[in-house]
């Protein structure tokens, strides 16, 4: 599933005027491609896991974690806008960095503060919105092929920031409502990703938002991936622990995004032709 598609006439989300902001040379996401969802999936599984070890090992309880885990990715996020062009490590570094801090944000909110799981989900969700409307009346685009200046990278990060703490509240919502278990949970998100990618390739489903819908699906997706892996065989999971389970996703993270930054797969046809000729 792509966020645009070559050819095909653009839907209000996605018109492109004059950008504002600081002027880059080149996008600063990467091309949607089948990479792009595998890692993505595997950063929310991280996200999981790693909150629930930084938790359980650091001493800090929940909230100087969200602290020192915050802290940590305003300073890659500073490295992120620094670049002028998408740079795999420092993004998908990012990425992982945002599925922790979400996880935290809303973890603390319901196990601190008390705040329902529906009062959270429903108050990420008008976030999410008012970042979405706030980003479409200033850019006159959703689109993330034209994350091209530093606004419209703000907004970007500040939607992925809302659409992990959004899919870990609905997530562990519909977990608590339905209790169906960490297996169960994970093919229920997965079909509804299916669902998704039906409607936009069969049925015609605005492009930008199929991405966006389908990205807030794979952060509960991931969760009760890493949950079913990580949790004691008593609770429904495989045993192996929040530390076997963060190691292993982020091997293979690391893998992945290596491979990427020497093929450079995901990068748009015009970055891919320059750095060749470079």
């Amino acid at each position: 599933m792509t966020a645009d598609i070559p050819g095909a006439v653009e839907a209000p989300g996605t018109s492109r005027p004059a950008p504002t902001g600081r002027r880059l040379r080149w996008n600063k996401v990467p091309e949607v491609t089948a990479y792009f969802w595998v890692i993505k999936v595997l950063c929310t599984t991280v996200g999981e896991t790693a909150a629930d070890l930084l938790n359980e090992k650091l001493g800090l309880g929940l909230t100087g974690v969200s602290l020192l885990m915050s802290v940590v990715l305003v300073v890659v996020l500073v490295a992120q806008f620094r670049t002028r062009a998408y740079r795999p490590g420092i993004y998908w570094l990012a990425v992982a960095l945002i599925s922790v801090v979400g996880t935290l944000i809303s973890d603390n909110l319901t196990d601190n503060l008390g705040v329902p799981l529906e009062t959270s989900a429903l108050a990420f969700a008008v976030a999410l919105v008012v970042v979405f409307i706030a980003w479409y009346r200033s850019e006159r685009t959703l689109s993330i092929h034209h994350v091209d200046t530093t606004r419209r990278e703000s907004f970007y990060w500040l939607a992925v920031l809302f659409t992990f703490a959004l899919g870990t509240a609905a997530g562990d919502l519909v977990a608590e409502r339905m209790d169906l278990g960490y297996w169960l949970s994970a093919g229920l998100f997965a079909l509804a990703i299916a669902a998704v990618a039906v409607a936009h390739f069969a049925l015609g489903l605005d492009a930008v938002w199929s991405f966006w819908i389908a990205y807030i699906l794979t952060r509960p997706l991931g969760a009760s991936i890493g949950d079913y892996l990580s949790q004691p065989t008593a609770d429904g999971g495989l045993g192996l622990g929040t530390v076997i389970t963060s190691v292993l996703f982020l091997a293979v993270i690391l893998g992945l995004v290596v491979f990427l930054t020497v093929t450079r797969r995901d990068v748009s046809d015009p970055e891919r032709l320059s750095a060749q000729a470079s």
